[in-house]
């Protein structure tokens, strides 16, 4: 060592990340922070490090898409600093000056923001990519939740006070240009939350709450008051009381575009409010059970959320015993959805959709793109063929075990693959009682496609179906584009074919299988 003009011993000390001879270092106080060296206590020397040392070469880790952004449009990104624990001369930041900068950013991962967010990471780098991450414009998106929530009730009321603490100061610092906010595990500190947000976001857009608790009327309305852009809430999983959501939606629903709610017997009340008309340009509405299923049937006026909600683009009714309220002895169409594209009613369990329900549904649908009826034993082919969309791209009939297979329809895929096969991108035929004549017929229509082009069948799922060898091989021969097949359960097909086939390399295999295998009655 003596060619380097100092001892071995000097030379470990000036690899150790903390400098010099590695006191420990005071804490920094707020007036401290940005000073070029950092402070020293004033005690004797700190315990050795169990961990080792880095290497001067190692890199920290950055998110790609902020390299160089805060070099300026006109500059050059500079590189990434060492990990020799002194400053570098293009302005990187050491880990002490980098936690500094987050302690007074008011940003620590202890208060739960989390550690991984892209511009805390940008943050890290160096002074200049401190500043670009500083800027409000990139907290656009934010989701905030306790980082001890699911333990105990005073360590998780501890941890959202704490989190509150920072966010006084994000809140205005931060987060004034916020879009899109959402809020998790909150048990207690959600009005003072959302009183912050309704005085430093004015540009909210988005409000989801999930599995929070304490939201009043007075709190939402505040929130509606002072965020004129505010259009989406979200508050599935959430004790939300229904006359909360009923004075916001009173007083933000001429702009309200999308709404999410959770089954409840509360429920009643803001479908109430929908049916009056206080939300006439919403576009999407989706209802869904909670954890704790209710067993009670859900009656939907057809004609009245017509009417109400003429705009809706997007209906989705899951996982409920759903039924059409009756429309009395004189059937009166109603107005209909015009604009609908997406149509859900899936269910795990038995339901009462109907040909006759679905018809009052989409009687003047024909934009519908998406029509999702798993668990809807009752829909058949022929009512299916009747509805007036012409340019369907999803259709997902799949039963899972919901229905005896003696009351299946036998007969009548076809209809739908007649229909729709120019446009189907989608098909799911999972646990239909179709005979093997009928799905080759079916299936048959993807071989001939009007203009001569190839079908833009790209996911087919024929699980549990009586589909034969020959029939999977036509439709994979008349369909490249093919990327995922489901043939699980597939009796009338040979042993060891019987599985899920995902990409084109895996459908384009199983194709060569069925071309070169024996005929097997398995």
């Amino acid at each position: 060592m003596g060619d380097r003009g100092f001892s071995e011993t000097q030379y470990r000390r000036s690899q150790d990340p903390r400098g010099g001879e590695g006191r420990a270092r005071r804490r920094p106080s707020l007036h401290q922070v940005g000073s070029e060296e950092p402070a020293r206590a004033r005690g004797g020397r700190a315990p050795p490090d169990p961990a080792p040392a880095r290497s001067p070469t190692r890199q920290p880790v950055v998110s790609p898409r902020y390299e160089g952004a805060a070099s300026g449009p006109g500059s050059q990104p500079r590189p990434r600093a060492g990990g020799t624990g002194k400053r570098c001369p293009d302005g990187a930041k050491t880990p002490t000056h980098r936690a500094r900068d987050e302690e007074a950013a008011g940003a620590s991962p202890r208060h739960g923001l989390s550690p991984e967010a892209p511009p805390r990471k940008a943050a890290r780098v160096c002074r200049r990519w401190h500043e670009a991450a500083s800027q409000p414009a990139l907290w656009h998106t934010v989701t905030l939740s306790p980082p001890l929530a699911g333990r105990l009730a005073k360590s998780g009321a501890k941890a959202e006070k704490k989190l509150l603490a920072s966010l006084e100061w994000l809140m205005p610092n931060r987060f004034s240009q916020l879009q899109r906010l959402t809020l998790i595990h909150w048990k207690s500190q959600v009005h003072p939350v959302l009183k912050l947000v309704s005085e430093s976001c004015p540009r909210l857009t988005f409000l989801k709450l999930s599995d929070c608790h304490g939201v009043t009327p007075d709190t939402l309305v505040m929130l509606a008051k002072a965020c004129p852009q505010l259009h989406s809430l979200d508050i599935q999983h959430s004790m939300v009381e229904s006359t909360a959501v009923v004075s916001f939606l009173e007083e933000a629903g001429p702009r309200m575009c999308k709404l999410w709610l959770t089954y409840s017997s509360q429920t009643t009340a803001i479908l109430g409010a929908l049916l009056g008309g206080c939300c006439p340009q919403l576009r999407v509405l989706e209802v869904s059970t909670g954890i704790n299923r209710n067993s009670t049937p859900l009656q939907l006026p057809v004609e009245a959320l017509q009417k109400g909600c003429p705009q809706l683009q997007v209906l989705r009714l899951l996982n409920l015993m759903w039924l059409p309220k009756p429309s009395g002895r004189v059937v009166t169409p109603g107005p209909g959805f015009p604009s609908l594209e997406e149509l859900c009613l899936a269910g795990s369990s038995c339901n009462f959709v109907s040909n006759e329900a679905l018809g009052r549904l989409l009687h003047d649908s024909p934009n519908l793109r998406l029509l999702d009826l798993r668990g809807c034993a009752r829909i058949t082919p022929g009512g299916l063929h009747d509805l007036p969309c012409q340019d369907l791209e999803q259709l997902h009939l799949g039963l899972y075990g919901t229905s005896d297979r003696l009351t299946l329809a036998k007969e009548g895929s076809h209809l739908l693959t007649q229909k729709w096969c120019h446009a189907l991108r989608e098909l799911d035929l999972s646990g239909q009682g179709f005979s093997e004549k009928d799905l080759e017929q079916a299936l048959a229509a993807f071989s001939v496609t009007p203009g001569a082009s190839h079908p833009a069948l790209c996911s087919l799922n024929l699980r549990g179906t009586r589909v034969t060898p020959s029939t999977v091989s036509s439709v994979i021969s008349s369909c490249p584009g093919l990327l995922y097949l489901n043939l699980e359960s597939c009796r009338c097909l040979p042993r060891g074919l019987k599985r899920a086939y995902r990409g084109q390399e895996e459908v384009q295999w199983c194709l060569e299988q069925l071309l070169t295998s024996p005929p097997s009655s398995s």
